[in-house]
């Protein structure tokens, strides 16, 4: 028999964990499809980078959707045994937490350690790379990718360009161009038309512009110099595609251990925390799924839900006080998970205590 009430159990719970990750996550990824299919047709992105960078989110999106994903299952799964009456036939049986956390074990332990992998090596990665197929994508850009009639930002300088048509071999035509020189003066030109050349050094390229007008000068001065040429070409220099220092969220775990900087201590108890929370979650989930019968599935969601954005806001707010140096890092953002794990304690205290008087 308690074999059977397990595997009953773990189907239960499995099933609605496995049904509420994907919806999540197929609302996640919708938006970031759009988002994505939107830098593409602006030639922020490559065409054939789409997928990957759609991917590499869903492997940071899964970091926090299986903590969510496992809590509001365990709570929706019970919460239907309560209502059907069959969690209260199975305490007149003796079944106590205890037979209701061992299947629930059988989840929790790959997923606790599938989020821990997340968290630590693959999430950072993926981010990595996210950063790496951007910084490709804005060095590969050319003038082909500009859009007809709109104004887009070129080269490291962040130039503005406008083409009012561009051909299918990138000469545009009607051009207008505004960019800041290295003395600071504004430089105004408007031209017929213009393409782009390439120069021997890979990391410059030229913008030729042809039969046009500049302005040069400071504004609001009278210190302005207008040339009309028949030919004009401006270097511009390509984005870098040297490494810079890593974000505290894309380095790698082993040097945030041996960092002793407060935002890369912040950001690896983040990276423990969220296994951590998975743990916690599904412990406070059990009491707090707990219903008179036939009283609702979703009566006690909405706490729930209530319960998880004040762990994960307390969460969030003690990484920021970390990195501000407000909050010690032996505190750090231990105190929040003993805080829930007390809570959870208390919750299951109270109600075994008042179980076993009803039973007596």
């Amino acid at each position: 028999m308690p074999r059977i009430l397990d595997r009953y159990i773990f189907r239960e719970i499995a099933s609605t964990w496995l049904g509420v990750t994907m919806v999540l996550l197929l609302i996640l990824l919708t938006n970031q499809f759009a988002r994505v299919l939107g830098d593409v047709a602006k030639g922020k992105l490559p065409k054939g980078a789409a997928m990957e960078v759609i991917g590499l989110s869903a492997t940071q999106y899964l970091t926090i959707l299986v903590p969510i994903g496992l809590f509001l299952a365990v709570m929706l799964a019970l919460g239907r045994l309560y209502r059907d009456s069959e969690m209260p036939a199975m305490m007149a049986c003796r079944v106590g937490p205890a037979d209701i956390y061992r299947p629930l074990f059988w989840l929790l332990a790959p997923l606790s350690l599938m989020v821990a992998w997340l968290s630590m090596d693959l999430g950072p990665r993926a981010m990595q790379a996210v950063d790496r197929i951007v910084a490709e994508a804005r060095r590969q850009v050319d003038l082909a990718s500009i859009e007809p009639g709109r104004f887009t930002t070129f080269g490291s300088d962040n130039a503005v360009v406008y083409g009012e048509r561009v051909t299918e071999d990138g000469i545009m035509e009607n051009v207008f161009l505004q960019r800041r020189t290295e003395d600071g003066r504004l430089e105004v030109v408007v031209a017929r038309r213009g393409e782009q050349v390439e120069s021997e050094d890979p990391d410059v390229r030229f913008l030729v512009l042809y039969d046009g007008r500049r302005y040069e000068g400071v504004p609001g001065t009278t210190q302005f110099r207008v040339v009309e040429f028949a030919e004009h070409g401006i270097p511009y220099r390509l984005p870098s595609l040297d490494t810079p220092e890593p974000r505290p969220r894309a380095m790698r775990f082993s040097d945030l251990l041996l960092s002793g900087e407060l935002k890369h201590v912040a950001e690896m108890q983040w990276r423990l925390s969220i296994p951590l929370a998975t743990i916690l979650l599904s412990i406070l989930a059990v009491p707090l799924s707990r219903t008179q019968p036939r009283a609702g599935r979703y009566g006690r969601l909405a706490m729930g839900l209530l319960v998880f954005i004040i762990y994960l806001n307390m969460l969030s707010a003690s990484k920021a006080w970390l990195e501000q140096g407000s909050l010690s890092p032996y505190l750090g953002l231990w105190w929040v998970h003993g805080c829930v794990l007390l809570f959870a304690l208390t919750l299951l205290g109270v109600q075994n205590s008042v179980f076993r008087r009803m039973r007596r």
